[in-house]
């Protein structure tokens, strides 16, 4: 078998390098970007994808004086665009690993809240151990970052789902159970005390992430559970400093993990006694996994010599690899 770097379209050649340039052009809205992120003369990116667009006889962007988006055309073309390209990068990483060296790409997705393993020292490791792999990390909620597992743009992500919900469609390896603790300014009422509950909780205004997110579902299914509503006064799209701000200016409360609540500076915990339960999976593609992939997951000790028993592929009836 042998890998070019090009493939055959209606008998004229598609370069690698052609589809590089369409992706960077797309992910940035921009020719002038795009060449620079691809090291390469804005003029000799622009003749590569008109060249592109007369072979398949279609115009891959709109180009205005203004701006640059994709035609219906381009929209169809760059998923398939990323798999070449993914599929080529994954080529030479296995080439690459045969002779016992793990190179290529680490895109790594988490929530913000991971609290199961400590991320900075595992990719600090990784890197001293593999220093040819090039890593990305992406923040997001766990419902997108699954998603992204299973469409191959995520190699690895971490997630927090409600214990009502698993992982579909990925392989998944459970890292922790934690119960979720109101998270408090330091002058509220409750700061001085060790306990609390639901009820006693409801009638406070909440900071807290959209509704239909699997953060959010975590809370209110064990609200709706106990019979109860609750004032979600405040929406944030990530658990992050702005979040941590609205609940230290006392406007609400949040439940957060246990386990990451107290990395909060400024703020109080309180134990609630009826808490939901939170479950902390690391996941990856049922069918591949990179050479990086597979590297990281080794020096998490989710991998060895030999896969743990408690691997599974979901969804559904969780059977051991």
């Amino acid at each position: 078998m042998f890998v070019t770097s090009s493939i055959v379209v209606h008998d004229r050649s598609m370069e690698l390098q052609q589809l590089r340039y369409v992706v960077a052009i797309a992910e940035t809205n921009s020719f002038t970007r795009a060449a620079q992120q691809c090291l390469v003369v804005q003029s000799a990116l622009s003749h590569q994808v008109a060249r592109l667009e007369r072979e398949l006889g279609a115009r891959l962007f709109e180009r205005t004086s203004r701006r640059v988006r994709l035609t219906p055309a381009g929209t169809a073309f760059l998923p398939a665009a990323r798999q070449c390209l993914a599929a080529a990068e994954r080529a030479a990483a296995e080439a690459a690993a045969a002779v016992g060296e793990v190179r290529g790409r680490l895109a790594v997705g988490l929530i913000p809240t991971v609290a199961a393993v400590d991320l900075p020292a595992a990719l600090r490791e990784f890197r001293q151990t593999y220093p040819h792999v090039r890593i990305s990390l992406r923040v997001g909620a766990s419902e997108h970052l699954v998603e992204q597992v299973r469409q191959g743009s995520l190699d690895v992500a971490f997630l927090g789902l409600p214990t009502s919900t698993e992982p579909q469609g990925v392989t998944m390896h459970e890292l922790a159970c934690d119960r979720l603790v109101a998270v408090i300014a330091p002058d509220h009422p409750l700061a001085g005390e060790t306990s609390t509950s639901l009820a006693h909780l409801a009638g406070e205004p909440f900071v807290d992430l959209p509704a239909g997110t699997a953060g959010r579902a975590q809370s209110d299914e064990a609200f709706a559970a106990a019979g109860l509503t609750r004032d979600v006064a405040f929406e944030v799209s990530t658990v992050d400093h702005l979040m941590t701000r609205l609940v230290g200016e006392g406007l609400g409360i949040a439940l957060l993990p246990a386990a990451w609540a107290p990395r909060l500076p400024g703020l109080a915990t309180v134990e609630v006694i009826d808490a939901p339960m939170r479950v902390e999976y690391v996941v990856w593609g049922r069918h591949t996994r990179t050479p990086a992939a597979g590297a990281f997951l080794g020096v998490l000790g989710v991998l060895g010599g030999d896969e743990p028993t408690d691997l599974y592929d979901s969804p559904g009836d969780h059977l051991r690899r």
